[in-house]
């Protein structure tokens, strides 16, 4: 679908130049002469390269739509991580270094999405928090408050993140995966 060059926002696929980007970030600029334009920077969805370009309300560019499927997570081989498609459980392989750092929170059964265009994936969206088990933190200190304060604490996964005072040892508790920060206690 053609979109204006001014309507770009942070998150769009874009075709340009025959590759697909996605808009990481924008800048409306209106110089003291000359029309208005919008310095957009671009990421490569298929090799992470950047590129800054300039956008005039004139321009007209290709907004892609990629194909956003649930699929369950399988099991790890080597560089590549096995899914199972929710509705016909077909079997699709995504290459590990593909998912980053985010790496860490994926365990056998997650649901997650996995976007996909043309049939190529390109990338995958982990659930917006996991449970994980705190395995290390310090003793709660009897009089300490709780407002503000937290403390150091390892999960099972490896993550290092801060939590509350009255979280303890061996109690689950609920993670985002877009900043390993505490959210709350797991409600099991």
């Amino acid at each position: 679908m053609k979109i204006n060059g001014n309507a770009i926002r942070p998150g769009m696929v874009i075709e340009h130049q025959d590759r697909l980007w996605v808009a990481v970030k924008i800048q409306h600029t209106q110089p003291g002469k000359g029309g208005a334009y919008l310095q957009v920077e671009l990421k490569n969805l298929r090799d992470g390269t950047k590129l800054n370009e300039r956008f005039r309300a004139s321009e007209n560019v290709e907004r892609v739509r990629l194909d956003q499927k649930r699929y369950q997570y399988l099991y790890e081989d080597g560089d590549l991580l096995h899914f199972m498609d929710q509705d016909t459980y077909e079997q699709t392989s995504l290459a590990r270094d593909l998912i980053g750092e985010r790496m860490v929170f994926m365990h056998e059964g997650m649901i997650v999405t996995i976007e996909s265009y043309e049939g190529d994936p390109l990338g995958m969206t982990l659930p917006d928090t996991v449970v994980q088990t705190v395995t290390e933190t310090e003793p709660v200190v009897k009089g300490q408050t709780a407002a503000a304060s937290y403390k150091p604490a390892l999960l099972d996964n490896g993550v290092r993140t801060m939590v509350p005072p009255h979280v303890s040892e061996g109690e689950r508790v609920v993670i985002s995966t877009a900043d390993s920060t505490y959210v709350e206690r797991a409600r099991d």
